[in-house]
């Protein structure tokens, strides 16, 4: 009979004040590593919550018998203790502090190079990572596994998307963990890097780590040995791993009011002038070369999809192009067809550019609402900070009304689901009709049918206004049609 590690028990669950799960029920044995499927992302987020003791049971229960004994033995000896002592836990979240011990930054820094001193190197924040129990696991030997050692001496704030999810797990290891909680662990990562994930979950696994995660359907990787599907009850379905394929079924198709969308858009003709032209483009940090002699034109409505594995410098490149990187000045580059630095404003660079990227939501003040998020696109602001006059507010209202955010409208940005918050910002760079759209990631942390939902929502924009699109992602099938073609950097 397997040694049960983890029981949840005809539990009703809450988390964040909506209700999660009427009737959940799971169980995790010895030698069993789980992948978490469901519709919603907010579920699998939430079961995992669950598991970690952040949500509310009024029925039911959870057991964790893998902590039992630490928990018995840190009693006997009087020591302040917790089964979370015992779990590390990958969010989509992540945050990273700087030497000050405070998440203060603000999104221009990580483009300045005189202020990557403020922030801790890999090396540094990973020599800092405490753990209440003793393990295998190692800074010298966590950077081996996820591919960290060239990255050792580089500042947080210099990391890729990508990188910082490596550093994340790299982290999470460090703890020792009895059982480690993964919330979509490949969300960013390249495809040699997403390739290689199975890899590295074997080696974790090997070490004596119990593994839960959540994913995408098709994206179980290697090492997991049972699925389970998600609905609002709870466990919906189980499969073995060997048994489980891309279950088509489970992804519903969803659509918005496509008409609705359309009276939205731009008419007006896009100027000759192209949006981007780039000529040997150079952008060092430390007398590193980050960008080298780039050269790229985009012309007026052209879609192009931005390639290159992480730390290839994409997310430099498009700080220049949103006016956000301070060696603009230094480059030859042109803006709908005006060169940088020959007197404009940082607010003639934005006006024309809508922009998103998951990593946005973390930088708006803390009392920003949603409808206050999609508003201060209108003034290329990070929040709203003028008053709107009616016509403003209605614009507002109806984009609210496509992306279905009137339950959230009135939230927080930062208290509503990731899916709902990649919707806010779309909305946000669309209010303002800009001639050039850039979507970063853009809809990283979506479930699969939110994934689909934004490729047919770019989609229908592409095809229904003349706006230029650099979409930028590691995931080919997330490309819209209209994206038609491509420009790869290199590390």
């Amino acid at each position: 009979m397997p040694q049960n590690l983890l029981l949840i028990q005809n539990s009703k669950v809450l988390f964040k004040g909506n209700h999660a799960f009427e009737n959940l029920n799971f169980s995790l044995n010895q030698n069993e590593n789980w992948a978490i499927i469901a519709e919603s992302g907010w579920l699998q987020t939430a079961f995992l919550e669950t598991i970690r003791g952040n949500t509310v049971i009024p029925e039911g229960h959870v057991e964790r018998p893998f902590a039992s004994t630490y928990i018995q033995e840190k009693s006997a000896q009087k020591e302040m203790h917790s089964f979370r002592d015992l779990i590390a836990y990958v969010s989509q979240k992540y945050e990273f502090r700087n030497k000050f011990n405070q998440q203060n930054f603000y999104f221009q820094q990580r483009f300045n190079s005189s202020e990557s001193g403020e922030t801790l190197t890999v090396e540094e924040f990973l020599q800092a990572v405490e753990s209440k129990v003793s393990g295998p696991w190692t800074v010298e030997g966590v950077m081996e596994l996820l591919d960290l050692e060239r990255l050792k001496d580089e500042s947080l704030l210099k990391l890729s998307n990508g990188e910082t999810r490596r550093l994340a797990i790299a982290s999470g290891l460090l703890r020792q963990p009895k059982l480690f909680l993964m919330d979509h662990p490949t969300t960013g990562l390249d495809l040699a890097s997403r390739t290689n994930f199975g890899k590295v979950l074997k080696e974790i696994i090997s070490q004596g780590v119990h593994v839960i995660l959540t994913c995408a359907a098709g994206e179980v990787p290697e090492g997991i040995t049972d699925v389970a599907l998600l609905d609002s009850k709870g466990v919906d379905k189980t499969f073995s791993a060997s048994s489980f394929s891309d279950q088509e079924e489970i992804i519903a198709r969803k659509e918005w009011n496509w008409d609705l969308l359309k009276s939205l858009l731009s008419r007006e003709k896009l100027p000759e002038a192209s949006p981007v032209r780039l000529e040997n483009v150079t952008i060092t940090y430390d007398q590193k070369p980050i960008l080298n002699q780039v050269n790229w034109e985009v012309r007026a409505g052209e879609k192009w999809q931005l390639k290159g594995p992480n730390g290839s410098g994409k997310s430099t490149l498009i700080s220049l192009l949103i006016g956000e990187n301070p060696q603009a000045y230094s480059q030859n580059f042109w803006l709908f067809g005006r060169k940088r630095g020959t007197g404009e404003s940082i607010w003639d660079v934005k006006r024309p550019t809508g922009f998103v990227a998951p990593e946005l939501a973390r930088f708006f003040p803390a009392n920003q609402t949603v409808r206050k998020v999609i508003l201060s696109g209108l003034f290329d602001t990070m929040g709203l900070f003028k008053k709107i006059n009616a016509e403003q507010d209605e614009l507002a209202d109806k984009w609210i009304e496509l992306f279905e955010l009137e339950r959230e409208a009135n939230q927080l940005l930062s208290r509503v689901s990731m899916e709902k918050q990649r919707w806010a910002l779309l909305a946000r760079a669309m209010i303002k009709k800009p001639q050039l759209l850039i979507l970063d990631e853009a809809s990283q942390g979506m479930d699969e049918m939110q994934r689909t939902l934004f490729k047919d929502t770019v989609q229908k924009i592409c095809e229904n206004s003349a706006i230029s699109l650099i979409y930028v992602s590691h995931y080919d099938e997330d490309v819209p049609d209209e994206v038609n073609q491509k420009f790869s950097l290199v590390n």
